[in-house]
């Protein structure tokens, strides 16, 4: 089968075989991966590329195949999150053996570029949403209704989910933006309010639109905000990181934390509580079924296609900043 794996001096094409799936296994035809930032940071971070390991943890395609005790039937549409945290066998390639836990049914209306979009980025922004005080451990509708959630960047991939899940769980959303261009992106995500952070008060504004204080702020880059946070989150808020945009130092004014008991939670998807993995997967699931998770333009999250022979250019894409998703499309 065709692949692309890490190899010295950049990626490399690999002709490898198609593999068998063990008990508890499926295989996975896989039809679109997708690229995030744990991506091509996990290859820079190889310092001995051994010409196997297959990068991206997302993706989407058909169960061809399965192993002993499973329960999905080969034919099943599935989405595939964490597919290569710490095993060589990521989604840029033609068939990926997976725990069954990490294929999950993909409803017929629902696209595989859209299946290939969440994984990660959707798992991320569920746990950021659901570490205040009081929960919810799982979104839904009403979960959060009576909250302000305040998304940094939301013109994001895991900033764009965050918004639509916020929005689906019964919300106000808020969301800073660098432009007028990623501001209509975070309005189609379904941001009720926009703010541009390079323009104007971003905190008055804020505060004006959030009188009581925000409630959750999901966080992209938390050194660069961390006046801002100080300033608009209210009583006993939660902000929760899950990037380092802007550095990995972190100064926060303590005092005016303190009285307020503001909470930070940094959030890493891949190391978090199994039982928090699962809740997010079924959330994500269940907003996907409900049309409530999109992908796209007309979502806020426009699509940038490469083929397989092309992940270089898709990892670079990501890393220069691409403002959308970055898929790989596999032959048919």
């Amino acid at each position: 089968m065709r692949a692309i794996v890490y190899a010295r001096g950049g990626f490399a094409s690999a002709d490898l075989p198609v593999p068998e799936p063990g008990p508890g296994e499926v295989r996975v035809r896989i039809t679109v991966s997708g690229v995030n930032p744990t991506d091509w940071k996990a290859r820079e971070r190889a310092a001995e590329p051994d010409g196997r390991t297959v990068p991206n943890q997302d993706g989407a395609g058909v169960v061809d195949a399965v192993g002993p005790d499973t329960t999905l039937a080969a034919g099943t549409r599935v989405w595939v999150w964490e597919a290569a945290w710490q095993r060589p066998d990521g989604t840029a390639q033609e068939y990926v053996v997976v725990p069954e836990r990490q294929a999950v049914p993909l409803p017929d209306n629902a696209s595989f570029d859209l299946g290939a979009s969440v994984g990660i980025p959707a798992m991320t922004a569920h746990r950021c949403l659901t570490v205040a005080d009081g929960g919810p451990e799982r979104l839904g509708p009403g979960a959060l209704a009576g909250r302000t959630v305040l998304v940094a960047g939301g013109a994001g991939a895991v900033g764009n989910a965050a918004i639509q899940l916020a929005r689906w769980s019964g919300a106000t959303v808020l969301s800073t933006v660098s432009g007028p261009e990623k501001a209509e992106l975070a309005k189609a995500a379904g941001a009720h309010h926009v703010v541009n952070y390079r323009t104007g008060n971003p905190v008055g504004e804020i505060e004006t639109l959030a009188p009581s204080g925000v409630d959750i702020v999901v966080e992209v880059s938390p050194a660069t905000n961390a006046a801002l946070d100080a300033a608009v989150t209210g009583p006993n808020a939660t902000v929760a990181v899950y990037a380092t945009d802007g550095g990995d130092n972190l100064g926060l004014p303590v005092f005016p934390l303190m009285l307020h008991n503001i909470r930070y939670q940094f959030v890493l998807v891949y190391t978090v509580p199994e039982a928090a993995k699962q809740d997010a997967v079924a959330a994500v699931s269940a907003a996907i079924e409900a049309g409530a998770l999109r992908a796209g333009a007309d979502a806020g999250l426009p699509l940038h296609h490469f083929p397989l022979d092309r992940t270089a250019e898709a990892h670079a894409a990501v890393r220069a900043g691409a403002v959308g998703k970055v898929l790989i499309s596999l032959p048919d």
